[in-house]
């Protein structure tokens, strides 16, 4: 980053820390389910366990800054004939990117998890295609933390709509109407929809696409000149109002102002308040890191064991449920029936051990393959290497369950 009246130009193509603070959270979004399945979901520690779900805004905002920073990029620089990452090489990144690894986890929990047994075609179908959010009754034991990655797809394929429309914009402007567009997402629960039982339109991508702004906005600001968001990231004082506007945030999303203890839905006002408290959470948490300057150190959410958590967080996202199901005959319990601290340092173990498979033997292997086959046939797309000795492809870096 640079300072004075100048843009911020020349970021990283990789931050560590965002690394890490996706191993957060993905712990966050364990740790959610764990407190439920072990009986805790009710009372001041269920509200404070159960909101732990707002990991998902977390993930839904490093996707939003990860994937819209090169329009942002494009937008401020008039010598650029391009207008962001070519389109191909951006979908095709998504698609290695997720569906390998989750194809092999819909297989094989349906096949074998017992609370899956005896799925039916349009379950499998739901399911293998990320639609299950608009079909009925179709997530299931195992795969309902998908309704997320559902949600997620639809803004993959709705940022290159995004970034055209952003191009009749004018660059001033582009701040005030991804916040606007993102306060709007608030109101999702009002708008009258009629749809099947068994279909929940506040699980659709609309409710939530003000997670996706907050890492918009940022990724805006990180090439634009240096102004109060980028004072607040560099100063220990402005680092330390951002997290107590995320903590303030999330007491007041684990509040009744947000809804019941637990996974249930709230009124619409609760819900909206759990959606807008979600976006200051993860733009609270997120930004520190984005906007503060390249050189900082970030000693834990940076660090070589963060990072490896960070780079397996996705296996994590997909096959926690799965390993939570195993960790209750291992220990001789019933889920329902405590033991929470027990039942979440193994769910972790048996999770990050299955997502270091999934990453070696699925997820690297696949962007291997990818990286070589755009090497062959189109150069210019190559991904930038950082640090050395590490490919990194900026868009496939950037999932986000």
């Amino acid at each position: 980053m640079v300072t004075g009246g100048q843009q911020v130009g020349g970021t990283r193509s990789f931050l560590p820390a965002v690394e890490g603070l996706r191993a957060c959270a993905a712990m966050g979004v364990v740790v959610t389910h764990v407190a439920f399945q072990t009986g805790h979901s009710g009372g001041v520690a269920g509200r404070l366990f159960g909101r732990f779900d707002l990991a998902v805004a977390v993930f839904f905002a490093l996707s939003g800054f990860l994937l819209w920073r090169g329009h942002a990029a494009a937008a401020r620089d008039p010598g650029r004939k391009d207008l962001g990452p070519p389109i191909g090489h951006y979908l095709r990144s998504r698609v290695v990117r997720i569906m390998p690894a989750y194809v092999v986890a819909v297989v094989v929990i349906l096949s074998l998890l017992p609370d899956a047994d005896h799925a039916s075609l349009t379950v499998w179908l739901a399911n293998l295609t990320l639609t299950q959010i608009y079909v009925p009754l179709t997530l299931t034991g195992g795969l309902t933390q998908m309704w997320s990655l559902s949600v997620e797809v639809c803004f993959y394929l709705a940022l290159p709509i995004l970034a055209l429309l952003a191009r009749r914009v004018p660059v001033r402007f582009r701040v005030p109407a991804i916040a606007a567009l993102g306060a709007l997402s608030w109101a999702w629960a009002w708008v009258p929809l009629h749809t099947q039982s068994g279909i929940n339109p506040l699980s659709w991508p609309p409710a939530f696409f003000s997670w996706f702004a907050a890492g918009m906005l940022l990724a805006e600001w990180v090439h634009s000149p240096i102004g109060l968001p980028h004072r607040l990231a560099q100063k220990q004082a402005g680092r330390v109002l951002m997290a107590g506007i995320a903590v303030v945030a999330y007491l007041v999303a684990a509040s009744p102002l947000a809804g019941p203890a637990g996974l249930a839905v709230g009124s619409n006002l609760q819900f909206a308040v759990k959606t807008a408290t979600g976006s200051l959470v993860a733009w609270a948490l997120v930004a520190p890191l984005v906007l503060d300057r390249p050189d900082t150190p970030h000693r834990l959410l940076g660090s070589t064991t963060m990072v490896t958590l960070g780079r397996w967080s996705y296996g994590l996202f997909i096959w926690h449920l799965a390993a939570l199901a195993m960790v209750f005959p291992v220990i001789g319990t019933f889920p329902f029936t405590g033991r929470m601290p027990t039942v979440l340092v193994l769910t972790l173990i048996f999770g990050f051990a299955i997502a270091a498979v999934s990453y070696g033997l699925v997820e690297s292997p696949a962007r291997e393959a990818l990286r070589r086959w755009e090497k062959r046939t189109h150069p210019a797309s190559e991904p930038a290497t950082s640090p050395p000795g590490r490919v990194i492809d900026v868009e496939a870096d950037s999932i986000a369950p």
